[in-house]
């Protein structure tokens, strides 16, 4: 894998971010040339890709100006869109408005400049998220428009499903070569750990290596989560680049599901915090009830099968936190 990335001009959205910058230095590895759009004051970025710095050409751009897209797209033959205006559940309740209005302007903008600059190839990230609330478990891509979605998460949901038609429409009036994958829970080092913000693992990260007491766990710890290793999202997207663009989604996920509580309990295993008193807050969202992935299609298509276990990933991720607790005061 990686010959058709060799020599090429490869712009990632959200290139500075947790996936994104993983995938920046997997295709600076494959010997691409990489541009990675930030917002002016971005300066994360530049911490994840400390490594990499003076590889990648960085060019200040705001994905909600469709001028602006146009002109960072400018000599580019392949385009990860990997950008979004992302939160936690709580903040995603709030905030319905905000998650559907800026994130459908940011994936309209940035597919749109790649049809005006002629790129050869295009992948667009959608979510699980998109899948609705009682859909039939495994869930399978066929699926992922037959219902509700569960309603803390239903305007990211739909801004995510209305990506998707608006890929497979350009496909097919313009010819575009995209791919579409749909991740799983994804978790790993860099990962946001702000707890206004974040995702699961990287708050129960937080919370055991600070040694909260209580150990407060959101929900009940009933619901199920399949979860993927940054490494292995990395790999599957770029599989479904190579092998599979064609407007036609695949889910990346992982066939280890797990509940809440048996999560908590391996990450304060995993962190040495002894004798945590767990706590439920009932009065907290917990999200879709189970939630776990078929990757049969992504196995078929493009031989995804992610590699790293959940405890060996959990290893990872705490260490990492654990010696980078500054960045997130």
């Amino acid at each position: 894998m990686g010959s058709i990335f060799k020599g090429k001009r490869i712009l990632v959205t959200g290139g500075g971010g947790f996936i994104g910058s993983y995938l920046v230095e997997r295709l600076l590895g494959l010997g691409a040339k990489v541009r990675v759009p930030l917002l002016k004051g971005n300066k994360k970025a530049r911490i994840f890709l400390k490594d990499s710095l003076a590889k990648v050409e960085f060019v200040e751009c705001d994905l909600t100006s469709m001028p602006e897209c146009i002109k960072a797209m400018k000599n580019i033959d392949f385009v990860f869109h990997l950008a979004g205006f992302v939160r936690g559940v709580g903040y995603n309740k709030t905030h319905p408005a905000e998650m559907y209005t800026i994130n459908t302007l940011i994936n309209t903008n940035v597919l749109e400049a790649a049809r005006i600059n002629k790129v050869e190839r295009y992948m667009f990230t959608s979510s699980a998220c998109g899948y609705p609330l009682n859909a039939k478990i495994p869930l399978v891509e066929d699926d992922f428009f037959e219902g509700d979605m569960e309603p803390t998460n239903a305007t990211y949901g739909w801004a995510k499903r209305m990506g998707e038609v608006q890929a497979k429409a350009y496909a097919e009036q313009y010819g575009m070569k995209i791919a579409i994958v749909r991740p799983f829970n994804v978790y790993g080092p860099r990962d946001n750990f702000n707890l206004e913000e974040c995702h699961v693992v990287p708050a129960l990260v937080r919370k055991a290596v600070e040694k909260w007491d209580p150990f407060i766990i959101w929900g009940d710890g009933t619901p199920t989560r399949v979860f993927v290793y940054v490494d292995d999202m990395v790999e599957g997207m770029l599989l479904a680049m190579e092998k599979y663009c064609c407007a036609d989604p695949l889910n990346l996920g992982s066939e280890e599901e797990i509940t809440m509580r048996e999560l908590a309990e391996m990450i304060i295993r995993l962190s040495g915090y002894k004798n945590a008193k767990i706590k439920f807050d009932s009065s907290k969202p917990g999200g879709q009830p189970r939630r776990c992935a078929s990757i049969e299609k992504a196995k078929e298509k493009i031989g995804f099968v992610p590699k790293v276990k959940l405890e060996q990933g959990l290893k990872r991720t705490i260490q990492w936190f654990s010696e980078n607790r500054e960045l997130y005061k």
